[in-house]
């Protein structure tokens, strides 16, 4: 499961270069500390042997929709399955993305007192999830890009926290998956593995992230 996450980074040229994207294509990007489903974000595709950002609106909704009434329930996708499900299977097979972010929440503990938890590398670098995206017609005329995150088994760092972690791909994995050009997208599944364990850290996070109407970096402090 993937619900919520991060991308904090200050710097909009640093965030494109590391991404390898032109920096325009960023538009008005700013730090984010709780981005949560159907909020927009943005993606990243290849096109033409070089990568692209565009905007988009996170929990896929398909080209033949005529509502995005199910949006919610598709902003993750499990990495078994993506290529059978009518929900992503022609994504899967032409629309493969990467969402940049740079941590994710989970919650842990009791019910009636879960504690928010926030996943992120040791190294603080980027983290490039795997997704697919979908355009579909708000009104006639009007496309809007939508997406879901791939979520697979979870890794020994994970599996004390929850029973799936989103998909986390190496810059090289990255590359692969957007390949428009590949010819067979399903030899790519091999790369909807779990993350190494030692690449990811868990810290506690503020209960300000309990809400999707709270930003700000104190998302990231336990409050006494």
């Amino acid at each position: 499961m993937c619900g919520r996450f991060t991308l904090a980074r200050q710097d909009k040229r640093e965030m494109a270069e590391l991404l390898g994207v032109d920096e325009s294509e960023l538009g008005d990007y700013r730090p984010r500390y709780n981005i949560a489903p159907m909020q927009r974000h943005f993606l990243v595709v290849s096109e033409y042997e070089r990568r692209k950002a565009l905007p988009a609106r996170w929990g896929l909704v398909n080209r033949w929709a005529k509502d995005n009434r199910r949006a919610a329930r598709c902003i993750n996708a499990k990495s078994e399955t993506v290529d059978i499900k009518p929900s992503f299977r022609d994504a899967f097979l032409k629309r493969r993305c990467v969402i940049p972010g740079d941590g994710f929440y989970e919650w842990a503990g009791p019910k009636n007192s879960r504690k928010p938890l926030w996943i992120h590398r040791a190294d603080h670098q980027l983290l490039l999830f795997a997704g697919l995206h979908e355009s579909w017609q708000r009104e006639p005329g009007n496309w809007e890009c939508t997406f879901t995150i791939l979520t697979c088994e979870p890794n020994q760092t994970m599996a004390q926290i929850h029973n799936r972690m989103p998909v986390i791909l190496s810059e090289r994995d990255a590359d692969d998956w957007m390949n428009p050009l590949e010819k067979d997208p399903s030899a790519l599944k091999r790369l909807l593995v779990p993350a190494p364990g030692e690449l990811l850290v868990v810290q506690p996070a503020s209960t300000l992230v309990n809400s999707p109407k709270n930003e700000g970096p104190e998302l990231l402090e336990v409050q006494g």
